[in-house]
């Protein structure tokens, strides 16, 4: 289809007025729609990309893209049909045949070169994030920085699979090797389109897998620009897949007996569906799902930074990310910080990703604004206070985004806008007397991604960081993800499985180590020129 200023052309029924508000939205819509296979962003369509090409989609169920900020249609995904899937299954089981037995310097060189093309492509990658998921430009960017340590830290392979040798006894040695599993699959979610992805891509392909990956139908395109990049890469096809869809595509990766392991991130209820169905069918599942993370502030905190931290952790991305610190607990005279915070969290500019100056963008959907404002609402009516309320915000020149602005709630721990994850931004606030107290309500969620504490003393530090049962700790710092040469560890309701993401955790999710144990006696070494021995063999 192509682009008229003012008016459609398309042969396509039922597409909207594909305009942006933003020109920069539109020349970057532009650019990226002309440079790109995969995809399209001025109402086209997200094809599959199966056996190393992309395929448009035979499919008769397509998902609507929209511009969280404007409404307008970016593409079409399609619900990826049964054969189709199976052709990526079958393109997947394939090469890895030939895959699984190339050498790790070839498999660390196409990771050196992935890094690189990332690395040249950030903007790109971060411009298609923007238009389809609604971060901050400068956000985006930092996404995709994320997900291209992971990259960086597959470059390490060859030392990353080193095994162990042991001589066990006289002339025999026990030896342990990492070999890959097979095909697997990754199941991304919309907040993260480009990282999560690349949390799995190098990890199961330097290992020696090959992977059937299903991004998000909320936001396809960065998945699909990163599958180009594989492929200048120089990754072989059938290598990596990509196909699309919603319940059915998931189930067809849940129960298909050629997927050996399943990386997923998203919500609860997904994420145990699909690690009930995925273990049921004998398959390897790691699913990191809901949270809420809790950040204590002590009396003796640095204030600015810990209120700047504090809202930067609950409202940047929007508050959709599965680390935002989503309650802050406030202990002692430190509640004195409040009226501060809430002043801090009034001045933050809500706006278009591409807009300067914005602080965070749009939530994905309309219906994640609703749901949004409803958890709002719910504290009002369940007895809490709506300090700062970002409801119904009118941000110029984007009448129709899915905005929500800064909201700060107190509440406590019976009321739904607590126990419920928000995913938007919305920081509720309680209070404590003690640091005891604190670490109580922290451990009495189920949830356990991560936690933080801001404080300048270290007793204090050292008692939180040893008492709190998250996963991640954080001692002023408010987003505590470890960096790739570490694993994701969140713990309790928010990951299900036994092998958590990247790192070493990474390197064993996507491999099996196998043992071998060997004879060789040095008595059965015949020397040149000694000739055999007629001697009887004795056992020494």
């Amino acid at each position: 289809m192509r682009l008229v200023i003012g008016k459609t052309e398309s042969s396509e029924a039922g597409f909207r007025d594909p305009r942006l508000s933003s020109s920069l939205s539109l020349e970057r819509a532009e650019q990226l729609s002309s440079q790109w296979k995969g995809t399209n962003f001025l109402g086209g369509t997200a094809k599959n990309f199966i056996d190393g090409e992309f395929r448009e989609s035979m499919t008769d169920k397509w998902i609507e893209v929209l511009d969280p900020s404007t409404q307008t249609l970016l593409s079409k995904v399609p619900e990826t049909t049964q054969e189709e899937f199976e052709s990526a299954v079958e393109a997947a089981s394939k090469a890895f045949q030939s895959w699984r037995k190339t050498s790790v310097l070839k498999r660390q060189r196409f990771a050196l070169e992935l890094q690189a093309l990332i690395r040249q492509n950030m903007d790109n990658l971060a411009n298609a994030i923007v238009l389809e998921q609604g971060k901050t430009f400068g956000a985006a960017q930092g996404a995709v920085l994320r997900g291209l340590q992971v990259v960086e830290t597959a470059c390490s392979i060859p030392t990353l699979l080193m095994g162990e040798k042991l001589e066990v006894s006289k002339d025999m040695d026990t030896e342990t090797r990492k070999v890959p599993l097979g095909v697997c699959a990754s199941i991304a979610p919309f907040n993260f389109p480009a990282m999560i992805p690349l949390w799995t891509i190098p990890m199961a392909i330097v290992t020696g897998n090959t992977l059937v990956l299903k991004p998000s139908e909320r936001d396809p395109g960065a998945a699909l620009m990163i599958a180009e990049l594989c492929q200048k890469a120089g990754l072989p096809k059938g290598v990596l897949n990509i196909v699309h869809g919603t319940v059915p595509t998931v189930n067809a990766i849940c129960n298909h007996p050629k997927i050996k392991a399943i990386s997923f991130v998203g919500g609860n209820r997904a994420g145990q569906h699909i690690y009930d169905l995925g273990t049921k069918n004998g398959k390897r599942v790691q699913a990191n799902m809901g949270a809420k993370n809790h950040a204590v502030i002590m009396p003796d905190a640095n204030k600015d930074q810990a209120l700047n931290a504090l809202l930067g952790a609950a409202c940047g991305a929007a508050g959709q990310r599965c680390m935002a610190i989503s309650v802050a607990i406030l202990v002692g005279t430190a509640q004195k910080f409040l009226p501060d915070l809430i002043e801090r969290a009034s001045k933050l500019k809500v706006s278009q990703g591409f807009e300067k100056g914005t602080d965070f963008g749009p939530v994905t959907t309309p219906a994640a604004k609703v749901r949004i404002e409803g958890l709002i609402a719910s504290a009002e009516k369940e007895g809490g206070k709506i300090l700062l309320d970002g409801r119904g915000i009118q941000v110029p020149d984007y009448p129709n985004g899915n905005f929500v602005g800064a909201t700060i709630i107190e509440a406590t721990t019976s009321m739904t806008c607590y126990k419920e994850e928000i995913f938007g931004p919305v920081l509720v606030v309680m209070k404590a007397s003690t640091l005891d107290e604190a670490i109580s309500l922290v451990n009495d969620n189920p949830y356990g991604n991560g936690s933080a504490i801001f404080t300048q003393s270290g007793p204090i530090a050292r008692k939180f960081e040893t008492e709190i049962e998250a996963g991640q700790i954080g001692i002023n710092v408010p987003i505590p993800v470890p960096l790739p040469f570490f694993s994701w560890t969140g713990n309790k309701a928010s990951f299900l499985g036994d092998i958590n993401f990247y790192g070493k955790g990474g390197i064993n999710f996507y491999t099996q180590t196998k043992t071998t144990t060997s004879l060789w006696r040095s008595d059965d070494a015949i020397v040149a020129g000694e000739g055999a021995s007629l001697n009887m063999p004795t056992m020494k």
